[in-house]
């Protein structure tokens, strides 16, 4: 992939991305990378469009690889309170916060950017256009879906593992049978619809 992006006063470019907005259940993940020029990493790709298998491997190779990375969150709780889209700008925040190795630079998937102490920008498109932001996709998407696979064994009969907790006409047919589990996020409206008619299983 050719970075199309180049600061010449910038040395050390992060990337952000996010993979969770849309999920009624679970965290929104962010991750923060920042690659190591001397140790190219080839096939990074939109995690969307890479198979799992692939998205494993690359996974352990970013970390493997690159100067530093960070996963950040931000849990149902906080979504409940703050809405999605400034939850996952808590959670891209805290990413950039927890990088090992202070970025110069930051660019960031998507149109808008959290408030960093250092420069950033947006990019639309950013997860199949730059490769620091294509890397952090599959740091947080393999992240996420791996936790979705933890929480199918504590609640089986939800499907997690398969819908990786996206309303899908089979998770909101659970959901309006059995109601909200607590890692349910309470201000979607299918799970809000849920509450107000089935008792919360624990």
């Amino acid at each position: 992939m050719t970075d199309i992006f180049t600061y010449p006063q910038a040395n050390l470019i992060a990337g952000v991305d996010e993979v969770g907005r849309g999920p009624l259940v679970g965290d929104v993940v962010t991750a923060a990378v920042i690659l190591d020029p001397a140790r190219p990493i080839i096939g990074l790709a939109d995690s969307k469009k890479l198979s799992e298998k692939r998205r494993e491997f690359l996974y352990q190779e970013i970390k493997e690889k690159a100067l530093a990375w960070c996963i950040g969150r931000a849990d149902p709780a906080e979504i409940d309170e703050l809405n999605i889209l400034h939850a996952t700008m808590l959670a891209m925040q805290r990413a950039v916060a927890g990088l090992a190795v202070t970025p110069d630079f930051v660019l960031i998937d998507g149109n808008r950017c959290p408030a960093l102490a250092m420069p950033s920008q947006a990019v639309v498109k950013g997860d199949s256009r730059v490769a620091e932001i294509s890397a952090a996709s599959i740091l947080a998407k393999v992240t996420r879906d791996r936790e979705m696979v933890e929480l199918d064994l504590a609640f089986p009969e939800y499907g997690f593992a398969k819908h990786k907790g996206y309303p899908t006409a089979a998770h909101l047919e659970q959901l309006a049978r059995l109601g909200a589990t607590v890692h349910h996020r309470r201000s979607f409206a299918p799970v809000r619809r849920a509450l107000e008619n089935v008792v919360v299983s624990g």
